[in-house]
């Protein structure tokens, strides 16, 4: 049988070490309880300042798309306004030669030579040529004799070549064809030999 040691005071051994380790687990729990709570509190306020810096991020985002939406709508209706104004120059300079028609078609009217009234209509047509080239339009010329482009040029028919060095090139060219800069604002119809 064991015996129960007594120290001087009376008390037992055993029981003196197990109040000992009940008062370090107290402690533990204590300090890790506010250690705990340390924790918590730093958690809380990492959380907080997530939330502020969403919010912050949401807030951006927003003011961003809105500004970006106003920007389109804007430059939507520039681009509207401008399409439809973007001929009124040309056709300010068009105007007059349609005015100089009207005053030779009543000119040759009265006129009884007809060499008159062919001069006077090539006048206001080299007067509409002229000013639809400052505009920057050019007519397709001297396609007689060179190779088919299908890049400029639309193929109506083909017909027999007249002789052999025709084949594949253009024959006759029915409508001009016009571009303006690089661009091809109407593409020549031509027949091609075969």
């Amino acid at each position: 049988m064991e015996k129960e040691i007594m120290n001087e005071d009376g008390v037992n051994s055993a029981t003196k070490e197990m109040n000992e380790q009940e008062q370090l687990t107290t402690e533990s729990v204590s300090s890790s309880d506010s250690s705990t709570s340390t924790e918590e509190s730093t958690t809380i306020s990492e959380v907080e300042k997530l939330r502020l810096e969403v919010s912050e991020a949401k807030e951006k985002y927003l003011r961003l798309y809105s500004e970006f939406d106003n920007f389109r709508r804007r430059t939507a209706k520039e681009k509207l306004e401008l399409t439809k104004t973007a001929s009124e120059d040309v056709l300010r300079e068009i105007i007059p030669i349609v005015d100089d028609f009207e005053r030779a078609f009543k000119a040759s009217e009265k006129e009884e030579h007809a060499g008159n009234v062919r001069e006077g209509n090539q006048l206001v047509f080299h007067k509409l040529v002229k000013t639809l080239e400052s505009k920057g339009l050019t007519a397709m010329t001297d396609l007689v004799g060179k190779p088919f482009d299908a890049e400029t040029q639309e193929a109506i028919t083909q017909i027999l070549a007249p002789s052999e060095d025709l084949k594949g090139k253009v024959i006759d060219v029915v409508e001009k064809g016009y571009t303006l800069g690089d661009k091809v604002v109407r593409y020549a119809k031509v027949v091609i030999g075969a």
